[in-house]
């Protein structure tokens, strides 16, 4: 079982070689994990075969933690109470579902978004 999910942000600073991010996900103690949206957000802006490559060798990196239907219905009750209020966005809601389910922790440089979904203590801005 994960003890944390990486965001899309935290995978695509380690895609453009910044240090501070490699530095962070290459000295984890235990293995982190992405969840399926996020390996599709990645692989969706992946220029070309090369870059695709490159996404799946850094997605590789971490663990996959799939969604259940219970992190569906989840996802869909916080879209049906906080999209007007909080302007919530459906990947966002997917992925903070695996973080609620698990109380576990998502680092991410999307602090305020996940906020609006997760309390304070599971949104963690790993560097920087």
């Amino acid at each position: 079982m994960t003890v944390g999910i990486v965001d899309t942000t935290v995978i695509l600073h380690y895609f453009r070689k910044d240090s501070t991010a490699q530095a962070w996900v290459e000295n984890q103690p235990i293995p982190l994990s992405v969840t399926p949206i996020t390996w599709l957000e990645v692989m969706h802006g992946a220029a070309g075969k090369s870059g695709q490559k490159t996404c799946k060798s850094i997605l590789g990196l971490f663990e996959m933690e799939f969604l259940t239907a219970s992190d569906m219905q989840w996802a869909m009750d916080q879209m049906d109470a906080y999209r007007l209020s909080r302007g919530i966005d459906v990947n966002d809601c997917l992925i903070a579902s695996v973080c609620h389910r698990l109380s576990v922790p998502i680092y991410t440089h999307n602090t305020k978004d996940f906020l609006r979904l997760l309390p304070a203590e599971l949104v963690i801005k790993p560097y920087w």
